[in-house]
């Protein structure tokens, strides 16, 4: 059995369930981002699509069944250690439903407004943004050997958001 080399990304989805200007986030239990909170997501199956695994994720971790979710952005993470992902952003509009149990933590509806103000990953306010104005985006971020984000640039325009 092969091994994966240190450094290399794992295939990954972020899937964002919105109702308008609110999100449903999750206070993760474990790492990584344990205590932050994050939308719900994880690693792609093998022979899965992103898209698919999106919808399973979504499913697995909120109980809710999506049909179908808009592609909206990919974020790349590269770090001088093992966290080192591509995540394919995805988006659904829900009804606003009590937040449903999840075993990865504790789902909480935020709205926009107070996403600055809580802890989150630091890449995660852009992804909002884009959200909410409907726009596409490729994020590039890059960290160092501690996690901290040292820059993210958005390769669809250049435009440097952080670093």
């Amino acid at each position: 059995m092969s091994t994966v080399p240190l450094g290399i990304k794992k295939a990954a989805t972020i899937c964002v369930l919105k109702n308008g200007d609110s999100f449903l986030l999750l206070k993760r239990l474990k790492e990584p981002n344990k205590d932050l909170y994050t939308p719900i997501g994880g690693k792609i199956d093998p022979f899965e699509t992103p898209l698919a695994g999106a919808i399973r994720e979504t499913k697995e971790e909120t109980g809710i069944l999506i049909e179908t979710m808009d592609f909206c952005g990919i974020l790349t993470e590269t770090s001088p250690i093992n966290y080192n992902w591509i995540s394919y952003v995805y988006l659904a509009e829900i009804d606003k439903i009590p937040p449903p149990d999840c075993n990865e933590g504790t789902l909480e509806w935020i709205h926009f407004s107070k996403t600055l103000y809580i802890p989150t990953p630091k890449t995660d306010w852009y992804i909002y943004k884009f959200l909410l104005d409907k726009e596409k985006f490729v994020l590039d971020a890059e960290y160092d050997e501690n996690l901290e984000i040292k820059w993210l640039i958005n390769e669809l325009t250049g435009e440097r958001l952080i670093g």
